[in-house]
């Protein structure tokens, strides 16, 4: 069994937003962080998302409009993903694989940086982001940030799990309910297991309550999905929840975990 050499996180913005908006029956307001991930491996460099597109960090103002006040919206020009690869050493054409765990555009506005590497997303994630409901679509930036990068390299995730590198290092699982093509990342490092959960869930909160988020795509489904994050926990993964503030503190930014 191969494991990755190295994770890390990027250093996020913040917002602060309703409990409720992200687990079905949660209370009260959060400063949540919106991070990407670098996944070194021997056979090449991984991102997992990659955060707002650059104009949000060097405009928030501008980006969010009159919603960056509302959410006190958080972040600086040096949270751009590609100047954080340049601090690490890398540039963005060291990047070989990208995953794009769904379409909402904190997750998929850097993907333009990279059209050298070989990107990755679930299935029918594309369709749904381009005609997504009309409660999900202010997530989903289509004509910025996907429409853009249609024609780079990618392959449709179409199996449960799928195994990156073919060593049992970094798997892709599929676990559809935020959206229908949600992925999240199990990677294994030489000391432990990462279970990296994208938007299948989004606190810490809905593992314990098994609830969705109340704009999930289909809500049955995301509940199966937490509890197969609840399962995976169960069998010695950690998990980190990308948007849980209390995660974010014990796992923190620009950790290296190896």
């Amino acid at each position: 069994m191969g494991t990755a050499n190295r994770l890390r996180a990027f250093d996020a913005p913040l917002m602060t937003v309703d409990a409720s908006a992200l687990v079905v029956g949660a209370s009260g307001t959060l400063t949540i962080p919106f991070p990407a991930f670098l996944i070194e491996h021997d056979r090449g460099v991984v991102l997992f998302d990659t955060g707002f597109a650059p104009e949000a960090m060097e405009d928030p103002q501008a980006y969010f409009g009159e919603r960056a006040q509302l959410l006190d919206v958080r972040t600086h020009p040096g949270q751009r993903i590609d100047r954080q690869l340049e601090e690490l050493g890398f540039s963005t054409r060291d990047v070989t694989h990208v995953v794009l765990s769904h379409g909402h555009s904190d997750h998929a506005g850097g993907l333009y940086l990279f059209p050298q590497a070989r990107f990755f997303v679930g299935p029918d994630e594309f369709e749904w982001s381009r005609n997504p409901s009309p409660g999900s679509a202010r997530y989903f930036r289509w004509e910025e940030d996907l429409e853009p990068v249609q024609h780079f390299d990618w392959t449709v995730v179409e199996r449960s799990e799928t195994d990156l590198f073919g060593d049992g290092a970094i798997t892709l699982l599929h676990l559809p309910g935020h959206t229908p093509g949600q992925l999240a990342m199990l990677v294994r490092l030489p000391s432990q297991s990462i279970l990296l959960t994208g938007d299948a869930v989004h606190l810490r909160e809905a593992l314990a309550t098994r609830q969705p988020d109340p704009h999930d795509w289909d809500l049955d489904e995301a509940v199966r999905s937490v509890d197969r994050i609840v399962e995976l926990g169960e069998q010695g993964h950690r998990i980190w929840v990308a948007h849980d503030p209390e995660d974010w503190a014990e796992f923190g930014a620009l950790v290296v975990h190896e």
